[in-house]
């Protein structure tokens, strides 16, 4: 059972077993405090969050901490796409493309110019352009654009075939979500689907330090089932190795 993370409990237990992460949780508050205190909202905390871990180091700030990591955590998203229906001739919106840990691998599968990364931080797009280019893939002409929010206006109606977000949602709080659902069927096609992870607890919902956030499946089943969507579970995600768990929504 995925229980909460914030509780004093756990945290107090969290610390007697693992002394030497301390000092950087201490140190993670005082940034979480300095940054609510200069940004207006979570859109603008988290890019400011980004900015820091970014200009440390590009691949962390991805949740990966070594390059192995970084290689694997890609492999592993890039992979169950392709097993769960990804087609070279798909286009697809990768929402929170990061430095294309997996985008690197989608753009080199899809198809010329069928590749579409937004993420709310210009400088882990600065660092994904340096991806495209240490990998050879300028020829593929991917997209990549900053983006202030989730309503994606400036993108054409029922243009993608896939949309992917891969720890995007287990850094958002519910109201960023819910502004996803509102708006990303209608740049999906009929039979377009959407998969996302998120940081899953059967206990209370709640987050730490607004950079992670845990919710109930129920939770945001019946949130996208508010805007005409159909969420399903994707069970078999939950064998692999990532800590996060999975769904997979389609209209109507």
């Amino acid at each position: 059972m995925k229980r909460a993370r914030s509780s004093l409990v756990h945290q107090l237990a969290y610390a007697a077993k693992n002394p030497d992460r301390i000092a950087p949780h201490l140190r993670r508050l005082a940034r979480d405090t300095w940054f609510r205190l200069r940004t207006r909202d979570h859109v603008a905390y988290y890019r400011a969050v980004m900015k820091s871990d970014t200009a440390r180091d590009p691949e962390g700030a991805v949740g990966s901490h070594t390059h192995r990591r970084w290689l694997a955590l890609g492999r592993m998203q890039f992979d169950y796409l392709v097993e769960h229906g990804l087609k070279p001739d798909h286009r697809m919106l990768e929402i929170g493309c990061g430095n294309l840990r997996a985008g690197r691998l989608f753009i080199d599968y899809l198809h010329t110019g069928n590749y579409y990364g937004i993420d709310i931080s210009p400088d882990i797009l600065m660092a994904a352009q340096n991806t495209i280019v240490g990998h050879g893939l300028n020829h593929k002409v991917p997209y990549l654009t900053p983006v202030r929010d989730l309503r994606l206006a400036f993108l054409p109606g029922e243009h993608f075939d896939v949309v992917h977000a891969h720890s995007v949602f287990s850094h958002s709080p519910l109201h960023v979500i819910e502004e996803c659902f509102a708006h990303v069927g209608r740049v999906m096609k009929p039979a377009a689907w959407f998969d996302f992870t998120f940081d899953r607890t059967e206990g209370k919902e709640h987050h730490v330090l607004r950079e992670d956030f845990y919710y109930r499946t129920e939770t945001l089943v019946a949130l996208a089932a508010g805007y005409g969507l159909r969420a399903t579970f994707m069970d078999d995600w939950e064998r692999g190795p990532h800590k996060q768990s999975k769904i997979r929504i389609t209209k109507g």
